[in-house]
């Protein structure tokens, strides 16, 4: 389907849904009304992207499917199809036991190091090396962990469940969903091995964003909440682990919120996330996450965005603090920020600065924004004031953005 691109995104939910499912039929499965199906295909009005990540989970696709930049059942480069067949492999060998011909597997701290090594490629989205270095992990891991006893045993078990929890996030990431939930199983099975509940608020803190992925909203909120109580921190005798984690979760709660429409949970959610980072002091890392202040604000940027917010999504984003983001900022984490800012300045009707934002975006991380459902949204909103403007950051991007 060559000309995918150029349909109008009515026009691609159409072909998605075929003869096979009716509009009412679609609306019932994606959770939305009958009108919205009907204005959605005769391309009347914008679609929320909650909206747009109901109609993707109810389509089995992908937002950039629906949006146009991605082609049906391709979208990825071949350094990336490659990459999540390896992780995909790994995940499953790993966890059934078949890693025959794994003689001299690493040592406790060098397995230690490549997981840390395929968390910050990870950040950067670098997925090829991310898929090499967890494969090896998981596989020498667990062959090691098969005879360890004792103390190697719990770190290595703590070292597996990260790794597992990078491929969770990486899958889920293209929208492998159920590539995502095995790792995940994986991992909570060896966090349990490992008895670290810090390790544990974590894995719950990426099933969360798997439920959000799918838009399953109210279960992603449940889980964040649960475990966010489960390991809720005396603030005044609390650990820095814990304020990290507890700190993710209220900001995991808080996004599935937003996309409800909550805006009062949202903002008690934030408000936890706040002062949690403010305990912190400062951004700090563990097990492939990061949270602090700067954080904690990124986030919360997005959450208004999401709520509709726009005037105090962008009155948070242009602190002083917010205008030069730390160098230590991951790569996914600084851009997916600079994207909520770029819908943010469309609402606000700052159009020139929300395409030099998509811009800046798609030429720092030219992969990673083929993935995301925002940059075709602005794209669309852009285009209503100059179609010339949104084909000539396409063509910078190498995203399509428009029909």
């Amino acid at each position: 389907m060559s000309n995918w691109a150029d349909l109008t995104t009515g026009k691609r939910i159409k072909a998605l849904r075929g003869s096979d499912l009716t509009q009412q039929g679609l609306a019932e499965a994606a959770g939305v009304s009958y009108a919205l199906i009907q204005k959605a295909e005769q391309d009347r009005g914008e679609l929320s992207v909650g909206s747009l990540l109901k109609l993707a989970a109810a389509l089995r696709t992908d937002v950039g499917v629906i949006l146009g930049q991605q082609a049906p059942r391709r979208g990825m480069d071949r350094g990336s199809r490659t990459a999540l067949r390896q992780l995909s492999d790994a995940v499953h060998e790993s966890a059934l036991g078949e890693w025959d011909g794994v003689e001299d597997p690493s040592t406790v701290d060098e397995l230690g190091s490549a997981r840390d090594l395929a968390w910050s490629a990870y950040w950067e989205s670098d997925t090829v090396r991310v898929a090499m270095l967890a494969s090896q992990v998981l596989m020498e891991g667990q062959v090691r962990f098969d005879s360890a006893t004792g103390e190697e045993r719990d770190r290595l078990a703590a070292i597996l469940a990260s790794t597992y929890r990078v491929a969770a996030s990486t899958a889920n990431g293209f929208g492998h969903r159920d590539l995502a939930l095995s790792a995940l199983t994986s991992a909570k099975l060896l966090a349990k091995q490992a008895d670290d509940p810090v390790m544990g608020a974590l894995l719950e803190s990426t099933l969360s964003w798997i439920y959000l992925r799918g838009a399953k909203m109210p279960r992603a909120e449940a889980v964040a909440e649960r475990a966010a109580l489960a390991i809720e921190p005396s603030f005044s005798r609390s650990t820095q682990p814990e304020l990290l984690a507890y700190g993710r979760l209220m900001i995991s709660a808080a996004v599935a919120a937003s996309r409800r429409e909550d805006e009062s949970k949202a903002d008690d959610y934030i408000s936890q996330a706040h002062a949690a980072a403010a305990r912190l002091g400062k951004e700090k890392k563990l097990f492939g996450t990061s949270f602090g202040p700067t954080a904690a604000k990124t986030e919360a940027v997005g959450i208004h965005v999401a709520l509709k917010n726009y005037g105090r999504a962008l009155k948070l984003a242009d602190q002083p603090d917010m205008r030069q983001l730390p160098s230590t900022m991951s790569k996914v984490a600084r851009n997916r920020y600079k994207l909520d800012v770029a819908l943010a300045q469309c609402s606000a009707g700052l159009y020139d600065k929300a395409g030099d934002t998509l811009v800046e975006v798609g030429l720092d991380a030219p992969e990673w924004v083929k993935h995301q459902a925002l940059p075709g949204v602005i794209g669309q909103r852009i285009a209503k004031v100059s179609t010339a403007r949104v084909r000539n950051i396409s063509e910078l991007i190498g995203v399509p953005l428009v029909a």
